[in-house]
């Protein structure tokens, strides 16, 4: 396999998602290397020294975000995107989380069933598994939201999924933009846990048939719904193509830390999930700890996110914390939910806007 190398981070906590019940539980988390590279055969980045076996997705993975208003709003929008171009027949939702947008689909009538070992409830419309063709999930549609972005070989775990469905139906596939990433210098982004990252044209080389495609929650997702019988074996990479990844990727980040020194008070970071967990520990590394980590998500509140083994609070109690002037929010999508609950009375920073 020919490779082009775009982009080297030495370790980082293989989980993001994964919470623990210590801090020196959560300092001694797993940790992995990330060297992207864009396979030349197939087009995608990937980082080339992933090993799936160091994951492992259990009850501890949470990764929820339908907590938030903001977030829900966009679940909503997805559900009638899929409900207006795929019909409201049978549905599988393959990695279905905690099974929260799964249940916003059967609410609104469809019949609908979930796969995904990180499973905590006991409905019987959800197996808790990885997926497999012997599971049996053949229906009228797949959806397959924030999952293929975990798998090691996409297009091959694509060919098993339209495989077990007969070559029929629809799928749905949103993961995160890298375009988006690479635009905006979203060094937050770039994490272990994703081992693909994503562009259009990789999913126009994927299927020979996409009925739709768009951009969703501000730009930083992307979803196709392509018929699964267009799934290609090969397809060729044009210069168009090739990834051009900018020089001055993490240039923001010493910038950040060294305003961050000149700041008094405690450092604040609201948005305990992956980006959350790896601006913290790049602070840590250069030299300016995170004091607070805030979270909406109640599967995250009192527990410690990995590598830097912060506490999640929650809302109500980084209110009462003194010496708090600025938050620093995580994701801009997020940033009117949070003045709202914080009664407007911070300064906040929105990271991926690079205005600390």
């Amino acid at each position: 396999m020919i490779t082009k190398e775009l982009f080297k981070v030495e370790k980082l906590p293989v989980f993001q998602n994964k919470m623990f019940l210590s801090s020196k539980e959560a300092r001694s988390c797993p940790m992995g290397d990330v060297v992207l590279v864009q396979n030349q055969e197939t087009g995608i980045v990937e980082n080339s020294t992933f090993e799936s076996k160091l994951l492992n997705y259990d009850e501890s993975y949470q990764n929820e975000q339908g907590c938030s208003a903001a977030f829900h709003e966009h679940l909503e929008k997805v559900r009638d995107t899929i409900i207006r171009v795929m019909g409201s027949g049978s549905i599988i939702e393959v990695g279905c989380g905690k099974g929260y947008f799964l249940n916003m689909l059967r609410k609104s009538g469809m019949s609908a069933r979930g796969i995904d070992p990180a499973y905590e409830g006991d409905a019987s419309y959800i197996i808790k598994d990885v997926f497999k063709k012997e599971l049996n999930i053949a229906s009228d549609g797949v959806i397959l939201r924030h999952v293929l972005e975990h798998i090691s070989d996409p297009v091959d775990f694509l060919h098993k999924i339209a495989e077990a469905n007969n070559y029929s139906g629809q799928i749905y596939i949103e993961v995160p933009c890298f375009d988006w990433i690479l635009e905006n210098h979203a060094w937050f982004d770039v994490f272990y846990e994703h081992v693909n990252y994503f562009r259009m044209s990789d999913f126009h080389r994927i299927f020979s048939n996409i009925v739709e495609s768009g951009h969703v929650f501000g730009g930083q997702y992307m979803y196709v719904i392509a018929d699964l019988s267009s799934v290609r074996s090969k397809s060729s990479l044009t210069d168009y193509d090739i990834v051009k990844f900018p020089d001055n990727f993490m240039l923001e980040l010493n910038n950040i830390a060294n305003d961050l020194k000149k700041k008094e008070g405690k450092v604040v970071v609201w948005g305990g999930a992956s980006k959350g967990v790896i601006f913290s520990l790049y602070m840590e590394r250069l030299g300016k700890n995170v004091d607070y980590v805030v979270d909406v998500n109640p599967g995250k509140q009192g527990m410690f996110i990995p590598a830097t083994g912060v506490l999640v609070s929650t809302p109500a109690e980084i209110e009462s914390v003194q010496g708090v002037s600025d938050i620093i929010v995580m994701n801009s999508n997020y940033l009117n939910e949070i003045k709202a609950m914080t009664s407007n009375k911070y300064n906040y920073i929105t990271v991926e806007k690079n205005d600390i």
